[in-house]
């Protein structure tokens, strides 16, 4: 296993300047990781600086909290796609789940689909921390009966990050033929092997080269 292959190199601080993100991006291609995660802001500039190389540009939409309409994350993907991004990780309706509506969910994620136009994977960040077991779990099939490509535990914004007993949960109801990537407090390589051990096969983690050190 590859373990460096598995990571999604990660800035999201609010703070993040273009030099921070060009270090970012220097960094991936040194450690050749799955993608280089960034803020909309910055997957431009990303998508620029890994042309040519193994590492994908990534962003985030609708994040942290997913409290918005679902066209308006439609159209931020949309635009992220435009500027060069190959993987897009939204945040999910998260009241929505609380709520019991895994229909809106589901039309909210194909809204992000259609806007993505097959030209980038699509992650559901599901803020697994704010969730019962069942939520999960129906959140889970939502995304996967909606056509996502991968479901994600967290933001690493909210009160908690990702567990290997809700990787587990994930990769049991989205079964093998969905991706499910672990993210939120993963700072060392034990953590990101049990992660992967539990089901996962992606980590996001801003730690990237600390794990792939040890």
């Amino acid at each position: 296993m590859e373990l460096n292959r598995l990571i999604d190199h990660t800035n999201l601080k609010p703070t993040a300047t273009k030099a921070d993100i060009a270090a970012l991006c220097e960094e991936a291609k040194a450690y050749h990781f799955a993608s280089v995660c960034v803020n909309t802001k910055h997957i431009e500039a990303v998508a620029k600086a890994l042309e040519g190389t193994d590492v994908l540009p990534c962003c985030v939409i609708g994040f942290p909290l997913g409290a918005m309409e679902a066209i308006a994350k439609a159209f931020e993907a949309a635009r992220a796609c435009d500027l060069g991004a190959k993987e897009v990780d939204m945040v999910m309706d998260i009241a929505a789940a609380k709520e019991g509506d895994f229909e809106h969910i589901e039309q909210e994620i194909e809204a992000v689909l259609f806007g993505i136009d097959g030209r980038a994977k699509l992650k559901v960040i599901l803020e697994t921390c704010l969730l019962t077991k069942e939520e999960i779990r129906l959140a889970c099939l939502a995304a996967k009966r909606a056509g996502a490509h991968f479901v994600k535990t967290s933001t690493g914004f909210s009160t908690g990050g990702a567990t290997a007993e809700d990787v587990a949960l994930m990769r049991e109801t989205v079964g093998s033929d969905m991706g499910v990537k672990a993210s939120g407090g993963i700072r060392t390589r034990e953590d990101a092997l049990r992660m992967i051990e539990a089901g996962a096969n992606r980590i996001g983690a801003s730690a990237g080269i600390a794990i792939v050190s040890e």
